[in-house]
């Protein structure tokens, strides 16, 4: 289940290459007003309001990166586009109705989350098969949002990784299944870590959904000060790309 972001088609195309029977439920992104008024109740609207600058510019950053995307996607070898031969189902979010009318229905395996909403507990309840989250972030110390780029900026450079967890009622907080770290370059930022880490998790993704749907796979202890994170708010953005040069 995706948002069919870039990212998201780009887990597509690899899992598909692996699994045959494949499908891809994917919801209705989030409008930006919502997105406002929820993090103004979370966190309060000035920083709300800071965040969704920050949102803004890693658009504009994305766009002059350009060059950088299509390398990241070059080095996986695959393309950011739905396979045609895959079944895409559209709903309006993942915890709709209409979401879990598909799930009854295609009685799942395993379900792979990437880049959706959390899903409710109600929804989590009527889901009787794994669920999994590929989450752009080393657990626990940068669940939430932006995790690669947090680490980079708190001077955790070791931590730069993404992590493949099962999912629960919490943000981020299910059983570790597998994580990966790696090195970002100096044309890396803010708009392209969470590329640069889902491509750099495809393969231990794949090997993961494989032992899950074999009966093997294991959880592995994760270590570190569990914290939520939150995109940075613009003013914070620019402190950390003037003092520490994490764009």
């Amino acid at each position: 289940m995706t948002d069919g972001g870039q990212n998201s088609r780009l887990v597509v195309c690899a899992l598909a290459s692996h699994f045959p029977d494949i499908h891809v439920i994917v919801e209705t992104p989030e409008a930006k007003g919502e997105i406002l008024r929820r993090r103004a109740r979370a966190r309060g609207w000035l920083d709300a309001s800071g965040q969704l600058a920050t949102m803004a510019l890693a658009k504009l950053l994305r766009f002059a990166s350009r060059d950088r995307v299509q390398r990241i996607i070059q080095s996986t070898g695959l393309r950011a586009e739905f396979p045609p031969n895959v079944a895409i189902i559209k709903v309006p979010d993942v915890n709709s109705d209409a979401c879990l009318d598909s799930l009854r229905d295609l009685t799942p395996a395993v379900i792979l989350l990437v880049s959706t909403r959390l899903l409710k507990p109600a929804t989590l309840a009527a889901i009787r098969c794994p669920i999994v989250n590929l989450h752009a972030g080393i657990n626990p110390a940068y669940r939430g949002q932006m995790g690669g780029y947090w680490s980079l900026a708190l001077g955790d450079r070791g931590n730069f990784g993404a992590t493949i967890h099962l999912v629960d009622a919490g943000t981020d907080t299910g059983a570790t299944l597998a994580e990966v770290r790696t090195v970002p370059t100096d044309r890396d930022n803010i708009s392209t870590y969470p590329l640069l880490l889902t491509a750099v998790a495809l393969p231990a993704l794949t090997q993961t959904l494989g032992s899950i749907l074999k009966g093997t796979a294991r959880t592995i202890p994760s270590e570190g000060v569990s914290a939520l994170r939150f995109p940075p708010p613009i003013w914070l953005w620019i402190w950390y790309a003037v003092t520490r040069r994490v764009w």
